[in-house]
């Protein structure tokens, strides 16, 4: 078959399996385990709330990862990729497709979003709709944001503050200082890992004219930045430690980080800094499942 002049083939399933990137889904997993344990620690855990909250963030980054897919693939972005095949960019898949299943996975989201919201705070919709457009925006639009620099302290922002705090507040009806705290750890790593996706890709980004944070800051620096990006979660066990000191336990997490880390600093290039996001994300995984297990423990009536 043909589509737009070019040949399609029709690929395995496992082509969309990939495009929706299971190596970036525990930055939605993360968020939500460790801000459920913020709530239980605070006395104010609901399981169908952390529930729900779950399939927001987990609809909400499959539908990022399509929506990525089919802009930056009609762009002409992913022309020429060293990182792993675009359904759009490599025309294994029509473009209407991939924008349908993203927009599928949004609705998800947002009608998880609103039964989540409804349930606790109105104006939480509000939020939810900002995430959605903040997520189409990042390589969506006239003018996405994500080619502006910008994708890193969205990332820091959706995937740390919103939904760390958000999962406290929807369970909790408040946020906590402890809340905060692992909401800047886990925004910090998971912002590490599109940034350490970002440093792969500055020769094709800069001859596109997608100019990310890592373009901008250009091979050393974005270097740096991640590491101290990575290191964050463990500074801030460290600093929540104050308060409840079984939570230093959680830089049992920290030689995934670490492996991630000299991967980078050593000047690793090319697709062989594929695999840092693999290790970067269970290291923030493992780091929020320590956190929340501990606050869980600690809990009161436990």
């Amino acid at each position: 078959m043909e589509d737009n002049g070019h040949h399609v083939l029709l690929r395995h399933p496992r082509d969309w399996w990939q495009a929706a990137r299971p190596h970036t889904w525990p930055n939605a997993f993360a968020p939500v385990i460790v801000g459920s344990g913020a709530a239980a620690y605070a006395g104010g855990f609901s399981w169908w709330r952390a529930l729900l909250a779950l399939v927001v963030a987990w609809a909400l980054i499959i539908g990022v990862n399509y929506a990525n897919d089919y802009s930056d693939g009609v762009r002409g972005t992913d022309e020429d990729r060293t990182g792993p095949a675009r359904l759009t960019g490599g025309r294994l898949a029509r473009p209407e497709h991939v924008r349908l299943v993203a927009f599928v996975a949004f609705g998800v989201a947002g009608v998880a979003g609103v039964i989540l919201s409804l349930a606790s705070a109105w104006w939480f919709i509000l939020i939810g709709a900002l995430c959605i457009a903040g997520a189409w925006f990042y390589t969506g639009g006239k003018n996405p944001y994500g080619y502006l620099g910008l994708g890193e302290v969205a990332v820091f922002i959706f995937f740390g503050l919103v939904a760390v705090l958000g999962t406290q507040y929807t369970q909790l009806g408040a946020v906590t200082w402890i809340g905060a705290g692992c909401a800047v750890g886990i925004g910090a790593i998971s912002a590490g890992v599109n940034l350490v996706n970002n440093l792969r890709d500055i020769p094709t980004d800069a001859a596109a004219g997608k100019i990310t944070l890592a373009v901008r800051l250009g091979d050393a620096r974005t270097r740096i930045l991640y590491a101290v990006l990575a290191a964050t979660p463990f500074v801030m066990s460290l600093i929540m430690g104050a308060e409840l000191t079984p939570l230093v336990v959680a830089v049992l997490a920290l030689p995934l980080a670490i492996a991630g880390m000299l991967t980078v600093l050593r000047g690793t290039s090319g697709r062989e800094l594929i695999p840092v996001l693999g290790t970067t994300g269970k290291a923030m995984l493992l780091w929020a499942v320590i956190t929340a297990a501990v606050l869980a423990f600690n809990a009161p009536g436990v």
